[in-house]
């Protein structure tokens, strides 16, 4: 790989996807999932929580870490670790990219986490007070850290490029992504950036029951209803997304296999203190993703929306996009409502998914919603839309006050016949609107 030529001009785009999700392993399978509405929350199967007020859950059921990683990995990882260490093969696989030996410094690592590896920690706590001292695993003194997965994929992968590690809760995602953006404009080649969770653990649940933002309905059709005239929460999930970062240039100069897109914009906020009766950052923090992509709101033509499913957060939402873009200005989803809040993984998650549905032309359902609340003044897509896509805006807001938005610009579109594969197998029963 050789070096970009840098400055504010240098582009980034995004040239490979490795998504593990409770819709699916790999992108096609999630997005063949989410084009269709097929909802992955369900009752928690990684352990007994019959005796928690919370009993649901976004779970990824069919991954086996020891199918995709050498077995000496296994004791010295948390589940997050593992996800995000299959999910950055398969992104790199995508992306055709490899490293090569002399080009280590060309590849950065940005990752973000909302706890850290708590499964891992959980177990190590209970053999250190049951069994002693002794017992606790050597891997305790980082397999539960935050930063632990930009660790292991910089190792594993042989990395020595710029790396970083992130925290805010929901926005760890987007900031990840806009941080790897960064990253790119100031003269790395190609970044490999992630949010991926996992804390489907007694001590995870735990930690966030007093959250109050967890749903505690026991039917998956009704627990968690993002703008929804009876939201009482959210769901938690796990998963995520790894996206393959680079400067456009150097990615034509090797023969990238596919664009997904480009990163135009992004802006991070901050909440006021709460009772403070000031405005959430939300708005803020789109107007100056947008402001930065140099795009008016006309030109947004969908909105990946954070979607806690908590009314106070729902309103606070659908009001900035009020602002932002008028009444019912714009298509506005939520597929998280198909896999729950998945932590960091979440934002992520929701640039993958905005990246693939603008390949398809297809705007992905939020499902089990029933009545949007007619006040918050939203086009709320609640059936797959089929719809050109050329601009789209994804949201993101974190526990603490966190707010992170970014503005996507679509690649180039897949050829005709195969959009209208994509159409037949995965969209059926999709709404017609034209571009707006």
């Amino acid at each position: 790989m050789t070096g970009p030529v840098t400055g504010p001009r240098t582009r980034a785009v995004v040239t490979g996807l490795g998504v593990l999700a409770p819709t699916g392993l790999g992108a096609d399978e999630h997005w063949a999932a989410t084009a269709a509405g097929r909802a992955a929350i369900g009752p928690i199967g990684r352990f007994d929580a019959s005796t928690y007020p919370v009993r649901l859950a976004g779970e990824i059921g069919a991954f086996e870490p020891t199918d995709h990683l050498p077995s000496r990995l296994i004791p010295q990882t948390d589940r997050m670790t593992q996800l995000a260490l299959v999910a950055t093969e398969w992104a790199l696989a995508d992306a055709a990219l490899t490293v090569d030996e002399g080009c280590d410094f060309d590849f950065g690592v940005v990752t973000s986490a909302s706890a850290g590896g708590f499964e891992f920690g959980q177990r190590e706590l209970q053999k250190l007070w049951t069994e002693g001292p002794g017992t606790v695993s050597a891997y305790m003194s980082f397999s539960w850290f935050y930063a632990v997965n930009t660790g292991q994929i910089s190792i594993r992968h042989k990395l020595r490029g710029p790396a970083s590690a992130l925290v805010t809760d929901q926005a760890g995602g987007l900031d990840a992504v806009g941080h790897a953006r960064r990253l790119v404009r100031d003269g790395t080649p190609a970044v490999i950036t992630a949010g991926v969770d996992s804390s489907l653990c007694p001590m995870g649940l735990v930690s966030q029951l007093p959250s109050g933002q967890l749903s505690e309905r026991r039917d998956p059709a009704t627990a968690y209803r993002p703008f929804g005239l009876d939201a009482t929460g959210g769901v938690i999930g796990e998963g995520g997304a790894v996206l393959i970062v680079e400067d456009a240039d150097a990615a034509a100069r090797r023969g990238a296999p596919r664009i997904y897109g480009e990163i135009v914009g992004y802006a991070a906020t901050f909440d006021p203190p709460p009772g403070s009766g000031r405005e959430c950052g939300l708005g803020r923090a789109a107007a100056q993703a947008l402001a930065q992509a140099d795009v008016l709101p006309d030109d947004i033509d969908v909105v990946f929306a954070d979607a806690a499913g908590v009314p106070e957060a729902d309103l606070a939402e659908a009001q900035a996009l009020e602002k932002l873009f008028g009444p019912g200005g714009v298509p506005v989803t939520a597929p998280k409502s198909m896999t729950g809040r998945l932590g960091a993984g979440a934002g992520a998650l929701d640039v993958a998914t905005a990246l693939l549905a603008m390949r398809a032309g297809v705007v992905p359902p939020t499902v089990n919603v029933g009545d949007p609340a007619p006040g918050y003044q939203l086009d709320l897509v609640t059936a797959a839309r089929r719809l050109p896509i050329r601009t789209a805006l994804v949201l993101a807001r974190g526990r603490g006050g966190f707010n992170a938005a970014i503005v996507l610009r679509g690649g180039p579109q897949p050829h005709d016949d195969e959009a209208a594969r994509d159409g037949d197998s995965g969209t059926a029963g999709t709404e017609e609107r034209s571009g707006r």
